[in-house]
C-alpha cells in the first residue's frame, strides 16, 4: 500500500529507463559515475526523491501528526511547494519555481496522501488557511480526474487499480467527504470500482482477496498490497486507523448482492489467513535475484496489521506485529521515511506506543531523516489525547460491528459512505 508500491513504481520507471538507454550505455568505454542525488532542504530522506518525493513526505506528516508531532514549517512549505497550480501533485518537482506544463507526470496517489498530510498539519502551521485551500484543491483535482468506472488509476486517464481508487477514498473522507457519494459520469463511486476488484469466496485461489487490477484475461489475482489497501478503504478508515472493540476473527461470506463493507471483512479473511503461514507476508525476489526464495515483505506485513486491526482482527494480527517489532529495524533503516511510517502505522492500529517499538522510538528515527520537528509532545500527553479520541469514536466502532453482523445475518447489504477518523 505504501512503501512497496512505490518502490515498485520506482523500480518500473527506472527499469523502463535502463532500457532505452542500454545501446548508449554498452558503447560508452568508461561510464561515469551516477551522482549522488540532491535532497532539497525540507525533505525527508536521503535517497533520490524523483519516485517518492512527496508520497514520503507526506506519510511522514500523517505518522508524525497522529502522535502529535508538528513537522518543521520549512518541510511543510516544501510539500505545499510541489503542488501544480490544477490542484494535482506530481511524485516530485525538482524545480517548484516552474509552472507544470503538459509533460508534468501527474500523480494521483501522491495528490491524495498529500491531501490528507496538508490537512494533518494545517492546524500548527503557519498559514491554516493556505494548507486548507491547498488540500481542497486537491481533493477538486482527484473528482474532476475520476473515470467512469468509478475509481482512479496511478496517473489521470490510466485504468483504475485497488490501491490508487483506496488511497483517494482516504483523502476524500479526511476533508469531511462522503467517498460514497462521489460519482463518475457514468453515475458510478469508488465503492462500485473496489467491488470490481474483489474475489468471491468461492474462488480457488485468492478467497475474498482483492486484486491490483484485472489481468489480460480479466482474471482477479489475489495481492496482498491491494487487499490491505481495499480493505481499510471498504471499512470506511485510513491510514492511521485505530483497532477496534470488540475483537472479531474475520470469515469470509458471499452475499447476494455484494456489498463493499462485506468484501473488506472477505479481505481481512484473506489477509488473516496468509499471515497465518508464517507469521509475515512474502514477496517474490527481484528479477535477476541469484537466489530464487521469497523473501519477507515488511511493508505488506505492516499493511496487513492495519486493516486487520481496523476490522476487529487485533489476534489475529498480533503475531506479525511482534515479527515486525524484532525484525524490521534493518529494513526501515534502510527504506527511509515511509517505511517508519509504516510501523507507525502498525503501532498505532494496535494500540502499541510508537516510542516503544520492541527496542525502537519509531518516531525519534522517522524526524531523524528529516528537519527537527517544530513540536513534539510527551507521550503522556499523546496518550490523553487518543484517549480522548477513543472515547469519541467507541460507539461508531461498536456499532459498525453490529452492522457487519446484521448484513451477514440478513443476507442483505449496506454502503458504507463515511469513515470513522
Amino acid at each position: 500500500m505504501t512503501t512497496v508500491r512505490r518502490g515498485a513504481a520506482a523500480f518500473a520507471a527506472a527499469a523502463l529507463l535502463c532500457t532505452g538507454t542500454a545501446s548508449v550505455a554498452s558503447a560508452a568505454p568508461s561510464p561515469s559515475p551516477t551522482p549522488a542525488p540532491v535532497i532539497p532542504s525540507g525533505l525527508y530522506g536521503t535517497k533520490d526523491p524523483t519516485y517518492d518525493g512527496v508520497w514520503r513526505q507526506s506519510l511522514a506528516f500523517i505518522a508524525q501528526r497522529t502522535n502529535g508531532v508538528q513537522p518543521a514549517e520549512k518541510s511543510v512549505t516544501w510539500l505545499l511547494r510541489q503542488q501544480c497550480d490544477s490542484g494535482a501533485f506530481p511524485s516530485y518537482r525538482p524545480d517548484p519555481a516552474k509552472p507544470c506544463d503538459p509533460a508534468t507526470m501527474l500523480d494521483t496517489n501522491a495528490t491524495a496522501v498529500a491531501v490528507q498530510a496538508l490537512t494533518g498539519v494545517k492546524r500548527e502551521s503557519a498559514d491554516p488557511e493556505r494548507l486548507a485551500k491547498a488540500a481542497e484543491a486537491g481533493a477538486g483535482w482527484l473528482k474532476g480526474v475520476q473515470n467512469k468506472d468509478g475509481g482512479w488509476g496511478y496517473n489521470p486517464g490510466s485504468p483504475s487499480d485497488a490501491n490508487s481508487t483506496s488511497i483517494v477514498i482516504g483523502a476524500l473522507a479526511a476533508l469531511g467527504e462522503k467517498p460514497g457519494e462521489v460519482k463518475s459520469a457514468d453515475g458510478k463511486t469508488p465503492y462500485d470500482a473496489l467491488l470490481g476488484f474483489a474475489a468471491p469466496c468461492t474462488a480457488k485461489d485468492g478467497a475474498g482477496a482483492f486484486a491490483y487490477q484485472p489481468d489480460k484475461s480479466g482474471k482477479l489475482l489475489a495481492n496482498a498490497d491491494a487487499t490491505a489497501a481495499a480493505t481499510l478503504a471498504g471499512l470506511g478508515k485510513g491510514l492511521t486507523a485505530r483497532g477496534v472493540k470488540p475483537a472479531q476473527t474475520p470469515t469470509c461470506t458471499d452475499l447476494p448482492e455484494p456489498t463493499i463493507a462485506r468484501a473488506a471483512l472477505n479481505g481481512a479473511s484473506y489477509l488473516a489467513g496468509a499471515l497465518a503461514k508464517t507469521g509475515h507476508l512474502n514477496t517474490p525476489p527481484m528479477p535477476g535475484a541469484t537466489d530464487p526464495s521469497e523473501l519477507p515483505d515488511f511493508g505488506n506485513t505492516a499493511d496487513a496489521v492495519v486493516a486487520l486491526a481496523a476490522s476487529g482482527a487485533t489476534k489475529e494480527a498480533a503475531g506479525a506485529l511482534a515479527w515486525l517489532q524484532k525484525n524490521s529495524a534493518a529494513w526501515a533503516k534502510e527504506n527511509g521515511p515511509a517505511a517508519y511510517a509504516q510501523l507507525i502505522f502498525a503501532s498505532n492500529a494496535m494500540g502499541v506506543d510508537p516510542r516503544a517499538f520492541g527496542s525502537a522510538d519509531l518516531l525519534k528515527q522517522l524526524g531523524a531523516t528529516g528537519p527537527a520537528p517544530q513540536s513534539t509532545p510527551s507521550a503522556a500527553a499523546v496518550a490523553s489525547d487518543k484517549d480522548e479520541e477513543s472515547a469519541d469514536s467507541g460507539s461508531f466502532d461498536l456499532w459498525w460491528i453490529i452492522g457487519i453482523g446484521m448484513v451477514v445475518g440478513v443476507g442483505i447489504g449496506f454502503l458504507l459512505s463515511g469513515r470513522k477518523k
